[in-house]
This record gives structure tokens, C-alpha cells and sequence, in this order.
């Protein structure tokens, strides 16, 4: 639909971020469709900039805020929107997650963790 290819991809690794954010969100949608918690799913941006690509809440209003990357690596700079919005959410939040290309499950601080994109298919979600 983008007449971009992979050799496209390549050369715009921009549209490489968009596409596989857009997927992943859409994906997120349809487990929170089927989940017995339905969580609403929302976007959260400061007026300074800072945001969260998808944020889910409960009826209970617990948060977990999902950041969704397209690269293999994650750091510390990949969760500044999650700790933006876990200052103003406070014991709302439950966890914030950065999804990433990369293959391990890694803690980044409190109540925040960088997990494999797989993670939504694999059967021990």
C-alpha cells in the first residue's frame, strides 16, 4: 500500500519504525479485543514532547504503557516516555514495556522492562 519494498525499507529506515509500530499497535488491539481484562488502549503525549505509543487501561484503571521500537537493541534513552508518564500515573502505572526486535526480556528499573516483540505470539505470554 506504501509502494515501499524491503529495498525501500532500507533506505528509509523511518518508514521500517512507523510500520512496525502501526503493526504492533494494531496487534495489541486485537488481544485487548479478546482479552476477559479489555483494557482501552490509548496514545499519551506531553506538551513538552514526551509520549507513550500505546497505553492500556483496565475497568480496575491500572496502566501499562508500551513503547514499541523497531530495533534490536534497547536503552535507557527508549524508556524516557515511559518514566514521563509513570511520574504523572504514580501507583496507577503497573508496568511500562519497551518492545523491541531484540530476543531477551530485560529489567530497566522499577516496574519497567524491555521485552521481545515475539512476546505477543509466543504461546508462554
Amino acid at each position: 500500500m506504501l509502494g515501499v519494498d524491503a529495498a525501500g525499507l532500507a533506505l528509509q529506515p523511518v518508514s521500517k519504525g512507523a510500520l512496525v509500530e502501526n503493526f504492533v499497535a494494531m496487534e495489541l488491539l486485537k488481544l485487548a479485543a479478546n482479552s476477559e481484562a479489555r483494557p482501552s488502549l490509548f496514545h499519551f503525549r506531553t506538551s513538552s514532547g514526551q509520549e507513550v505509543d500505546v497505553v492500556m487501561e483496565n475497568r480496575r484503571r491500572d496502566l501499562v504503557g508500551v513503547e514499541i521500537k523497531a530495533a534490536a537493541t534497547v536503552g535507557d534513552g527508549d524508556f524516557r516516555g515511559l518514566h514521563a508518564f509513570a511520574d504523572l500515573a504514580g501507583k496507577r502505572l503497573r508496568a511500562g514495556v519497551v518492545l523491541y526486535a531484540g530476543r531477551e526480556t530485560l529489567p530497566f528499573g522499577d516496574r519497567m522492562w524491555a521485552v521481545p516483540l515475539e512476546a505477543l505470539w509466543s504461546e508462554s505470554r
